[in-house]
This record gives structure tokens, sequence and C-alpha cells, in this order.
């Protein structure tokens, strides 16, 4: 039975990390985070939004072709919690149809816009088959632009093995938050840490806890 939660910290005993971003595909951005995983050969998690595959498919085609994750981050970016279940239902399967068409398969992850989830969301999540994704570093704040300082900061903080951190790539100027991803990734390769999308994390997880049990 999945656990009717929102995920942000895995228990692994490898040291894993799994890197994600939200609302792109943007044409600026998201290349440069693409450029900066291909460095380090590590994969990301892009939580798309569906309006926004649709403004740039090919960046979305790129970030499959890469090997990395696209998952759902509903159609136009509401509060999910302000509407009818129906409506975001609808919100989710608009999206769903879009990463399906970039990427020939279901997306197994889900992150609500704004971290707006009650029960009835997380309830709706699951029975469509997702994970909801939270993050741990949601206090570095980089969708506000604080400063690449405070991102580093407010990150390296929360990180460590089995941690999903949030960015952004897309509505905006996100040149702090690209910034403040390639060093982290730097920093967190040289202390020996492996990259993974949040689908690979999840698999980790489960069969290290499958062997603890």
């Amino acid at each position: 039975m999945v656990n009717i939660v929102m995920v942000e910290q895995e228990s692994v005993r490898e040291k894993v990390v799994a890197f994600t971003f939200d609302d792109g595909p943007h044409p600026v951005y998201t290349p440069q985070v693409l450029e900066i995983f291909r460095r380090a050969g590590g994969r990301g998690t892009f939580f798309m939004i569906g309006q926004e595959i649709e403004n740039h498919p090919e960046i979305a085609a790129e970030v499959h072709r890469e090997g990395h994750e696209i998952a759902n981050h509903t159609y136009t970016h509401p509060d999910l919690t302000k509407l009818t279940l129906e409506e975001a239902g609808e919100e989710l399967q608009r999206a769903e149809n879009l990463v399906q068409k970039v990427t020939g398969q279901p997306a197994r992850c889900f992150r609500p816009p704004y971290f707006g989830v009650n029960d009835d969301i997380l309830s709706l999540a699951a029975e469509r088959g997702y994970r909801t994704i939270g993050a741990v570093n949601g206090d570095a704040r980089d969708w506000d632009n604080p400063g690449v300082e405070h991102i580093l900061e407010h990150t390296r903080s929360a990180v460590k093995p089995g941690s999903v951190l949030i960015f952004h790539d897309g509505y905006g100027d996100r040149s702090q938050t690209v910034e403040a991803v390639r060093v982290l990734v730097d920093e967190l390769v040289a202390e020996g840490y492996r990259l993974v999308t949040v689908s690979e994390l999840l698999d980790i997880s489960r069969d290290h806890n499958a062997k603890t049990t």
C-alpha cells in the first residue's frame, strides 16, 4: 500500500540525493541545468507545468532524451486546495497527458504547486498512482531570488543521504538558482553523492527497507 504522505526524505544507506526543478521547461534556464547535470553525470527530476510543455515541447523532449525524469506539476499551476476535486483531477490529467506525449509512459511523481495539499489532494494523487513529492530545503526559497548564498546556506544545512531538493527552472529570472545548483552539484559529487531521479530514490529506499524488515 502506498503511504499517503508528501515525500521529502527517504531512508537509504548510500549517498544519493534527488535534485528537482519546478515550473519549466524554460528555453533559457532548463538547458543550463541540463548542462550542469551532463557534466556531473547525474540525473534530476523536472516537475513540469503542462502549459509550459505545450510552449516548449522541444525542451521537454531534450530533458527526457538525456535520461531525466519528467513529473507532474499540474497544467496551469493553481493551488489545488482551492479547486473542487473534479477541477484538481482535470489539472492532473491534462498535465499527465502532455507528460506521456513526451515520455511515452505515465508520470510516477507529482508535486502540488505551492506545496498546497490536504488529505483530499493527497488521496486523489495516490489514487492516480502518484507519489506526492515535497523537499527538505523549502527554506532556501529559490523562487524568491533571495541570493545565491541564501540558497546555498539553506540547502547545505538540510541535505543528507536520501534528501529531495527543490529548485526552479521556470517562471522568471532563475540565474541565481542555476548558479547555486552549479555549486551544490560540484560540492555533493565531490563528497561522493550520486545524483538520482526521485523515482530512483524511491526505488533505492524501497529496496533498502525490504532488506531491513
